[in-house]
């Protein structure tokens, strides 16, 4: 091995050993999210779900702390495109977002439907069959983009909350027809609900261009330093070669 390639690696070891104090800010890294079970979610005042713990045995495997805070969407999307060394996560990898993050890499599976009760017995093959329906969407997140990228307009047919559980609710009472969902999460909170997601609800339309990107990420906005980024993508393959993430998985979603 020639000299000048020893002293680039020794170089680049010197660079992601540093710490943190060469890729964020004096103490916690801050870390956003919203109210997504069971991926990520408050529990007794405290940040919590499957993403949260991820993120969390990322941050253990490469030495940083974080500061966790759960707020609305489209604050938690805003915050983390404007600044630097804000990581944003559970984000869908979706091409009008490609360019305003960096992705540090996939965290959880996610498949998305346009949901409704099953008693409603609810049936339409085109996506623009379900204009003449109310459907409940969050502030913000992907699946409210998408829809109104594909013609579906606030007021009219789309009915925005901060959170998931209120569209639950929303679709529970009949004041929505249909609610689009991550599966998982769906079915999640009508497991809360102490009812049988597989009696209750039904995905009545895939929404298959939302399950790009082989899930849902974490990710930093652009200005953030290549270096933390890089920092967090190895201990991602850190906790995934090591079957940290694999007990995860689980834990949480098995």
């Amino acid at each position: 091995m020639s000299t000048i390639k020893r002293l680039k690696i020794l170089l680049g070891a010197l660079i992601l050993s540093a710490g943190p104090s060469l890729m964020a800010d004096e103490g916690p890294l801050r870390i956003v999210t919203e109210e997504l079970p069971p991926y990520n979610m408050t529990r007794q005042g405290q940040i919590t779900g499957f993403s949260t713990e991820v993120i969390q045995a990322v941050l253990s495997r490469i030495g940083m702390q974080g500061h966790f805070q759960s707020m609305p969407w489209a604050r938690a999307y805003d915050i983390a495109l404007s600044n630097e060394n804000v990581l944003i996560y559970s984000i869908a990898r979706i091409p009008e977002r490609e360019q305003r993050f960096k992705w540090v890499g996939v965290i959880a599976p996610s498949r998305w439907g346009l949901f409704s009760l099953k008693s409603r017995n609810l049936s339409f093959t085109q996506l623009n069959d379900a204009q003449r329906y109310q459907i409940a969407t969050v502030n913000g997140d992907v699946g409210q983009q998408y829809l109104q990228s594909k013609g579906f307009e606030m007021g009219r047919n789309l009915q925005s909350s901060n959170t998931h559980e209120q569209n639950y609710l929303k679709l529970r009472s009949g004041r929505v027809d249909l609610w689009i969902a991550n599966e998982v999460m769906a079915r999640y909170l009508v497991r809360q609900g102490g009812e049988d997601p597989a009696k209750v609800i039904e995905s009545v339309y895939p929404v298959k261009e939302l399950d790009l990107g082989e899930g849902l990420y974490m990710a930093f906005g652009v200005k953030t330093a290549d270096v933390l980024v890089k920092r967090f993508q190895d201990g991602l393959a850190a906790i995934h070669a090591d079957g940290t993430y694999a007990a995860l998985v689980k834990k949480w979603l098995q």
